[in-house]
């Protein structure tokens, strides 16, 4: 007998995965774990998994780091949740495992402390948002996000 665990675990890795908006596209489940490969002088080497996944479809499960408004297109998620805003502290320490997220469409946004699948296409190189002047390396975009049950 074939069961939804069976038949999940048969796609190695690949995820039909519940959404706001209902069942979305197949992604490949990322982690925060696996985002880079050498902390160096160099600074910061995305892994070789990670750039393998570029412009592809991927999901995360993490935190929503306090927004600047409480209704965006646009937010940061983060490994663990924060309970400041990145952006309203000038010497904050930003956390090492952080993706900017860009919604599909405006949406409004979840407690802090809520933990979140986001699912969306990967982007990785330098980009500098023309609307908030926010540079990112790493954005999954298209996204839609749900609160983990």
């Amino acid at each position: 007998m074939i069961t939804r665990r069976s038949l999940i675990g048969g796609w190695g890795g690949l995820w039909a995965f519940g959404s706001a908006e209902g069942w979305s596209m197949e992604a490949e489940a990322i982690h925060f774990d696996m985002l880079y490969k050498n902390f160096g002088v160099r600074g910061l080497e995305f892994s070789d998994r990670l750039k393998s996944l570029a412009s592809k479809s991927v999901v995360i499960t993490g935190y929503m780091a306090p927004p600047l408004k409480a209704e965006s297109q646009f937010f940061v998620l983060t490994r663990e949740p924060l309970s400041i805003c990145p952006f309203c502290q000038s010497d904050a320490d930003w956390p090492l495992d952080i993706i900017v997220i860009y919604l599909k469409q405006a949406s409004p946004l979840v407690s802090a402390g809520a933990q979140i699948h986001v699912t969306g296409r990967l982007e990785i190189g330098s980009y500098l948002d023309p609307e908030t002047g926010f540079v990112s390396q790493l954005r999954i975009v298209d996204a839609s996000f749900s609160k983990s049950r």
